[in-house]
């Protein structure tokens, strides 16, 4: 059995959960509403405050689409009762982001800014100190979406490996490498 897909899925306090006839799971919350076609070969049950994902056989492609779509059905149920936060900052000199409603303008080097028009479901802020890091802030409800958005971002400028700048989540580490060395 599936490790991940026979874990029952807790339902907080506002949120509810409905499967319709034709294995749709639609999950609504305070921070929104989420929905997801699930497999016919999947059985997806709610009872009082826990949703039960099972399967009906034992082949291979059934034990990876259960533990697939339990992790899917929880991804939402935490989106709408809590959402998701992705922050990246940008390293390097004159680096520079401002957002304008749904438009994230970016400033990397470049001849010309970058104009990114984003999702209704994604909400942008972008935070520049005197002395540090600009940093944007992406939250939305869904996983998967917000995931997307960021790695468009930081597919604009990614970290390399000899200054390190470029676009980074917030706290990750870049591995360094030594430049060319100078002969004596």
């Amino acid at each position: 059995m599936s490790r991940i897909g026979k874990l029952p899925i807790h339902i907080p306090q506002g949120v509810t959960v409905a499967v319709s006839p034709d294995n749709t799971v639609t999950v609504k919350g305070p921070k929104g509403q989420l929905s997801q076609q699930v497999s016919k070969d999947l059985t997806v049950t709610v009872d009082e405050e826990n949703v039960h994902v099972a399967r009906h056989t034992e082949d291979k492609e059934h034990k990876a689409m259960h533990g697939l779509y339990r992790a899917l059905i929880h991804n939402m149920v935490v989106g709408v009762s809590e959402g998701y936060t992705i922050k990246q900052e940008l390293v390097g000199v004159g680096y520079r982001a401002n957002a304008d409603g749904q438009i994230l303008e970016l400033g990397l080097g470049y001849s010309h800014s970058i104009f990114l028009q984003l999702p209704d479901e994604v909400k942008v802020s972008a935070v520049t100190e005197k002395r540090a890091n600009p940093i944007i802030t992406l939250e939305s409800c869904d996983k998967q979406l917000i995931g997307q958005v960021a790695a468009k971002i930081r597919s604009f400028r990614r970290p390399e490996p000899y200054k390190g700048k470029g676009i980074r989540f917030v706290g990750e580490q870049v591995r360094r490498k030594a430049g060319k060395s100078a002969k004596v």
